[in-house]
C-alpha cells in the first residue's frame, strides 16, 4: 500500500511539474516573441509580469492575452489611485504640477472603463477593436508624459509609473496580432 502510494504521489508530481514547465515555456516563449518585435517592451518584464500572476502558471495562449490586459488594468487602476490618494495631496507640488497630476488622473480614469471594453473584446475574439482601444489606452501614458514636458522645469513624478504602463499596453497589443 505504502509503495503505491508513493508510486502515485511520484507521478503526479511529474505530470504536475511537465505541465508547469509547459506553461512557463509557454511565458518565456511568448515573451521572446513579444520582445523581439518590439524595441519598447523588455523580455525580463514581460515575464516578470506574467510571473506575478499565479494563472500564468497553468495557462494558455489566449488565456495569457486576458490576463495581459487585466494586469494592465489593475496597473491603470494603481495610477490613478496613487495620483488622487497620494500624489495631488502632496504639498510639495506647486499649481503648475498639479495641473499635470489632475490631466493625468483624468487621462488614465477614462483608460478604466476602455480597458474593460478591452477585456470583453478579448474574450469575444474580438482583436481588431481591442487594437483600437488598446492603441487609445496607450497614448495615456505618453499624453502624461508630454504634459510635463510641455511645462519647463517640471518633472514627472509619474515617469516609472507611465513607462510600465506603455510597456503592458505595447505587450496587450503585440497578443492581439498573436490572436489575431
Amino acid at each position: 500500500m505504502k509503495c503505491s502510494l508513493v508510486l502515485i504521489y511520484a507521478c503526479l508530481s511529474v505530470v504536475f511539474f511537465f505541465h508547469y514547465s509547459l506553461a512557463c515555456q509557454l511565458v518565456h516563449q511568448t515573451c521572446k516573441r513579444i520582445a523581439d518585435g518590439d524595441p519598447n517592451v523588455s523580455y525580463n518584464f514581460c515575464v516578470l509580469s506574467f510571473e506575478s500572476s499565479l494563472e500564468s502558471s497553468n495557462a494558455s495562449l489566449e488565456e495569457l492575452g486576458v490576463i495581459a490586459v487585466d494586469l494592465t488594468l489593475s496597473n491603470a487602476t494603481y495610477i490613478n489611485s496613487y495620483i488622487s490618494d497620494k500624489l495631488l495631496k502632496d504639498t510639495r507640488f506647486d499649481s503648475s504640477a498639479k495641473a499635470c497630476l489632475k490631466d493625468c488622473h483624468e487621462l488614465y480614469s477614462n483608460v478604466i472603463p476602455n480597458l474593460r471594453d478591452v477585456l470583453d473584446d478579448f474574450k469575444r475574439r474580438d482583436f481588431f477593436e481591442a487594437n483600437i482601444r488598446l492603441s487609445a489606452a496607450m497614448d495615456a501614458s505618453t499624453t502624461c508624459e508630454d504634459g510635463y514636458k510641455e511645462r519647463k522645469g517640471l518633472v514627472s513624478p509619474l515617469e516609472k509609473e507611465d513607462n510600465i504602463f506603455f510597456q503592458l499596453c505595447a505587450i496587450d497589443l503585440a497578443f492581439t496580432n498573436i490572436l489575431h
